[in-house]
């Protein structure tokens, strides 16, 4: 028999409901609401599909249809003879979770007034004699006074962790006493409960007092590193909506997030974890440990110098992924891995890999001794960087941590090896070019890295110039060779030929790469610059970036740069304000824009790092700095956070090149 009436069903005025979703037609949920009740036993998941699109859409409302189809499903999750059970709990858990947190306008007015008359019904799921549909349904219990209830009662022991953690969210969320009462309960527990129950006990309390873990870090790592309760875990640590137990090391991983608000006890509980994870059996307490260290490292600078030596002492160690996520935390940590360096060099034809991370064991290693600056990184560095776009148009790697930096992350910084490394690098372009087109993928990365070793880069100048006359290419070679300086003044015919010269910025830009190669007529490049500087019909256009190169011989365009500074915003306003000393040599009206730009990140207000670091660079480049402006930057000197918007390998570079001007402003005279 049915357990809802489909007479009932029938007699909704369902034409007149609203569903979540305006391509979800609202008749689908009696359909769906038949088909469920016909079926029973032989009901599926996908049976339950049209009743989330139509009812818990995941856009933030709760419409008229859900109100009317709230005790259909109720009656289907807690009939007995249904297959789909926990799924349909499931269903009204994402029903009353949007309800809470929807803007109030967005929830059906009869919402509230339906689920309290039902909540009875609903609190009965909470004994359901099904242990998974009871796991299920502690989400729904509102307060934590059933769930109290619950934990009295509760016998079954893959259900109790459930409660335990459900009972702590709940009494947080509720009055001073429903947390005396469960502050009780999980007090009892800490006296007399068995360890895997007490480690339950203190992530429950967590929830109502943060400060309760690290006054049981003791407690909590002896636990997790026990190798006689190891088993005992994946018994009884069963969460809502999770099918498969927690492991051990699944609960060491959720453990150490408790400390994430102070610092040095979460930094001080891998220590102590990964000094007690020697075991064969605890290689997974070891991972744990290294991806913990990683959460920790990408936001947190002061957590290197502990962290530093886990990963050192894991190099050696016989798992292939532990090997290859501490040679990535070296690598990250660069030159303050430098005792390391051996361990490193041992490990650069280390085949070892992990599960979908591109690169090897080696391959880590190999960038970690780049970082450091290791010649004994250099030997296949750029075939190995190369490898994966060889035979493919990109690389194909997992979007996560860890992960292979970009080429030109990894070459720019080698410029003092540019000798050795250029070679290889020419033979890559030529091979890329040659199965990829020009310009490719990889073109502008390898480009990139020419600029940045400027001079250095010269022998690669017919690569470079092979590019002037492809779609894009003139761009991407204007830069490289105006870097190269007045060594590549014999591509001067050749950017004065360019085929693609028609378009004005083009021949704007060629221009002035011709002038940095000392090969300009009569200030035409300056004249070029200018004029498409003070002509433009909009302040936020023109090769501003490019005027700054003349110095004070683009005195004639100063009141212009002048106005575009005081009539722009953002990077468009900074970059006047360099341009403008460049020209007038007077650094306090850019001292004032720059001041924009670097204060706020004292108080941690801006996270526009690209800026503040360009602003960083001018006040190297101006030699100067107000005292305000020194002491934002002491204050960020002080920041323990990444300064950058990145949480991957580019935040540490980020943060080590900001730091590292930062510096150098600060040791300027005052």
């Amino acid at each position: 028999m049915a357990a809802i009436s489909l007479k009932a069903l029938e007699d909704v005025p369902w034409h007149r409901l609203e569903s979540a979703l305006p391509q979800h037609p609202v008749t689908g949920v009696p359909r769906a609401l038949r088909r469920l009740a016909l079926a029973g036993g032989a009901a599926t998941d996908e049976d339950c599909g049209p009743l989330f699109s139509c009812l818990a859409a995941g856009n933030g409302r709760v419409t008229s249809a859900a109100t009317a189809a709230l005790p259909f499903v109720l009656a289907l999750a807690a009939d007995p003879g249904m297959a789909v059970r926990v799924t349909l709990v499931d269903l009204l858990h994402c029903m009353v979770r949007t309800a809470a947190t929807a803007e109030p306008h967005l929830v059906d007015k009869g919402w509230a007034t339906a689920w309290e008359h039902h909540r009875p019904a609903i609190l009965a799921l909470l004994a359901d004699p099904d242990p998974e549909v009871r796991r299920s349904a502690l989400s729904l219990a509102g307060d934590a006074a059933p769930l109290l209830e619950r934990w009295r009662a509760e016998t079954d022991p893959t259900l109790r962790v459930s409660v335990l953690l459900a009972l702590g969210e709940a009494a947080a969320a509720g009055g001073a006493g429903d947390v005396e009462e469960t502050r009780a309960v999980l007090a009892d527990l800490m006296r007399e409960g068995e360890p895997v129950m007490k480690v339950a006990a203190v992530h429950a309390w967590a929830s109502l007092a943060p400060e309760v873990p690290v006054q049981h870090a003791d407690l909590l790592l002896e636990t997790l590193s026990d190798p006689s309760l190891r088993p005992r875990f994946e018994e009884v640590w069963y969460v809502p909506g999770v099918d498969d137990p927690f492991s051990r090391d699944d609960v060491a991983r959720w453990t150490a997030g408790l400390f994430d608000h102070t610092p040095d006890t979460a930094i001080s509980f891998l220590v102590r974890l990964a000094g007690r994870a020697h075991r064969p059996e605890d290689t997974g307490l070891r991972r744990t440990v290294l991806d913990e260290a990683w959460r920790l490292l990408v936001v947190r600078p002061s957590a290197a110098p502990a962290l530093l030596t886990v990963a050192g002492d894991l190099l050696t160690d016989p798992d292939d992924e532990v090997r290859l996520k501490a040679a990535n935390l070296l690598a990250v940590l660069g030159p303050r891995a430098a005792a390391y360096a051996d361990g490193l060099a041992e490990l650069v034809d280390d085949p070892g890999e992990y599960l979908m991370t591109e690169g090897s064991v080696g391959d880590f290693a190999r960038w970690a001794l780049a970082r450091i600056g290791d010649p004994r990184a250099l030997p296949g560095l750029v075939e190995r960087l190369y490898e994966p776009y060889k035979e493919q148009y990109s690389r194909s790697y997992c979007a996560g941590d860890p992960r292979l930096p970009d080429i030109d992350d990894i070459l720019v910084p080698l410029r003092a090896h540019a000798d050795i490394l250029l070679p290889a690098l020419r033979n890559v372009m030529r091979h890329h070019d040659a199965h990829h087109g020009a310009p490719g993928p990889l073109t502008g990365a390898f480009l990139r890295v020419l600029e940045a070793w400027g001079p250095a880069s010269l022998p690669a100048l017919p690569e470079v110039m092979s590019l002037l006359n492809e779609p894009r290419g003139a761009w991407l070679v204007a830069d490289v060779v105006a870097a190269m300086g007045p060594a590549a003044a014999s591509a001067a015919p050749a950017l004065r030929n360019c085929t693609t010269l028609d378009r004005p910025e083009l021949r704007t830009k060629l221009a002035w790469t011709a002038w940095r190669i000392g090969e300009d007529e009569g200030g035409s490049a300056l004249r070029s610059v200018g004029d498409a500087v003070l002509h433009a019909q909009d302040p936020n256009h023109g090769p501003l970036h490019l005027l700054a190169d003349f110095g004070p011989a683009a005195a004639p365009y100063a009141d212009r740069v002048r106005h575009i500074m005081e009539h722009t915003v953002g990077g468009r306003r900074l970059q006047a304000a360099i341009t403008l000393w460049s020209i007038t040599g007077e650094p306090q009206p850019s001292l004032a824009v720059l001041e924009e730009f670097v204060l706020p990140a004292a108080d941690g207000g801006d996270d526009d790092y690209a800026s503040f670091g360009e602003a960083l660079r001018a006040l190297w480049r101006i030699g100067t700095a107000t005292p305000a402006l020194r002491a934002a930057l002491r204050t960020v000197q002080r920041l323990d956070h990444r300064l950058s918007p990145y949480r991957d390998y580019r935040a540490f570079l980020d943060d080590e090149s900001l730091r590292g001007t930062i510096a150098e402003v600060l040791a300027m005279p005052a």
